[in-house]
């Protein structure tokens, strides 16, 4: 069957999301995040982990269980070949990385959007999952067009993180609203390696050019969506417009976690 976008159902209503990143390879996890009930989306980290196809297949099936929507976000150099992938598998929103040019969006747009006239994209009929369901007899709504719906729906993301993008900022959103990008993320710790400076994003100087990053994507109509590793850092965004955040990595729980109990623990044995 194929699963509502009930992370494109939010944006539509113009509702602030929360989504929260994993990189772990074990499918519990977006089943987990799904479980909680307080989280839109996960996005998984496709660009710093180890997986394959079976896996986003798993992973999918999973969140589906907990009724949360997946993101991937592949790595520059395959990104096609991975969003068609995942979308094959029943992600429903893509995060590309590493854009430099109009030309860059260009091309994702095509990776993921239906080829048909009017939506001008490259992704054609692939009978994987939720083509299995458009395309048979079976089950309310089945048809063709579902399928078309469901590549329509899914969220187009983009990084703004290069320093060639920043410089040519206007060109790149003018581009990003043509082709429907429905939300950017800033990459600071890119940024300041693009420009030959990778401490940048630990120095109050990056501050400015994020601050400009999000003002021109709001201006252009385009959400920008912010990653912080936790809620407290959520307010200095939310002053500047800021309505959609990705907050915090499960790599970085599970290591704070393990850290205050093991703290705790020696604690108590070290008084025995």
């Amino acid at each position: 069957m194929i699963m509502s976008n009930t992370f494109r159902e939010k944006l539509a209503k113009q509702e602030p999301t929360v989504g929260t990143h994993f990189l772990s390879s074990d499918p519990d996890i977006p089943e987990i995040i799904g479980d909680t009930g307080l989280y839109d989306y996960g996005e998984f980290c496709a660009e710093y982990a180890a997986f394959d196809m079976p896996l986003l297949y798993h992973m999918a099936r999973a969140g589906q269980c907990g009724n949360l929507p997946l993101m991937i976000k592949p790595d520059q150099k395959s990104e096609s070949f991975w969003a068609q992938a995942a979308l094959g598998a029943g992600f429903k929103a893509v995060l590309f990385t590493d854009i430099r040019t109009p030309a860059d969006i260009v091309r994702c747009q095509q990776a993921i959007r239906p080829d048909t006239p009017e939506n001008r994209g490259h992704m054609g009929v692939k009978l994987r999952r939720p083509a299995l369901s458009g395309y048979s007899d079976q089950g309310p709504g089945s048809s063709p067009e579902s399928y078309v719906q469901d590549l329509k729906s899914v969220v187009f993301l983009i990084m703004i993180e290069k320093n060639v993008a920043v410089e040519n900022l206007d060109e790149v959103l003018s581009a990003a609203k043509e082709c429907g990008v429905d939300m950017t993320q800033w990459g600071p710790a890119d940024y300041g390696f693009s420009r030959g400076e990778p401490n940048m994003m630990n120095t109050p100087e990056i501050q400015p050019v994020e601050e400009l990053v999000i003002r021109k994507c709001i201006e252009y109509g385009i959400h920008p969506r912010t990653e912080i590793g936790d809620p407290e850092k959520a307010k200095r965004y939310v002053d500047l417009g800021v309505r959609h955040f990705c907050v915090g990595w499960d790599r970085f729980f599970y290591q704070r976690n393990l850290l205050q109990v093991g703290e705790s623990m020696q604690k108590i044995v070290e008084a025995l």
